[in-house]
């Protein structure tokens, strides 16, 4: 099984992908650990396909969470379920900032550095990340992609996918 988890930052890609990965026994990617590490510190482009390239020999099942639509764009083509984390930006942002204030400082294995929160986290919440362009990205990825698909714009929707799955 190879499962892809898009959507909007904050709108619970890593911790959805961390119950499936264990539902299914599956080895599981954070794209922002491929873009980060340290404190911040940002792997060139080649750096992060390397990385992906070498996860995705190593595992013939897994779930890959986040967007980076540059990185690895096969990963849509070769996955068998594309779930869609359409959520409002107000939603994501209470996320975000309920995950930093219970995190800060500490690592976070999904981002590949230390919880933060800034304004231009904020921006990007709010407004860049659902600049036109972007969103353009997610639509066409969707519509696109040729196997199962699930477009969720609430957590009672992911719940209820869950259920289905006998996860709980």
């Amino acid at each position: 099984m190879k499962i892809v988890i898009i959507g909007h930052s904050a709108s619970g890609k890593s911790t959805l992908a961390k119950v499936l990965s264990k539902h299914h026994k599956i080895a599981l990617l954070h794209m922002d650990t491929l873009k980060y590490y340290g404190d911040f510190k940002e792997r060139d482009v080649k750096a992060q396909e390397a990385l992906a390239i070498k996860f995705f020999d190593k595992h013939d099942s897994w779930v890959v969470e986040g967007n980076y639509f540059h990185i690895v764009k096969e990963r849509f083509k070769e996955a068998d379920v594309l779930l869609f984390l359409d959520l409002n930006r107000l939603v994501c942002l209470y996320y975000a900032l309920r995950r930093y204030f219970k995190n800060r400082g500490k690592y976070r294995e999904s981002l590949g550095a230390k919880e933060h929160f800034d304004y231009d986290f904020l921006k990007w919440i709010l407004f860049e990340g659902r600049k036109r362009d972007y969103l353009l990205k997610f639509e066409t990825i969707y519509r696109d992609f040729k196997g199962e698909k699930q477009r969720f714009k609430n957590h009672r929707e992911i719940d209820n996918y869950l259920k289905k799955l006998g996860i709980s």
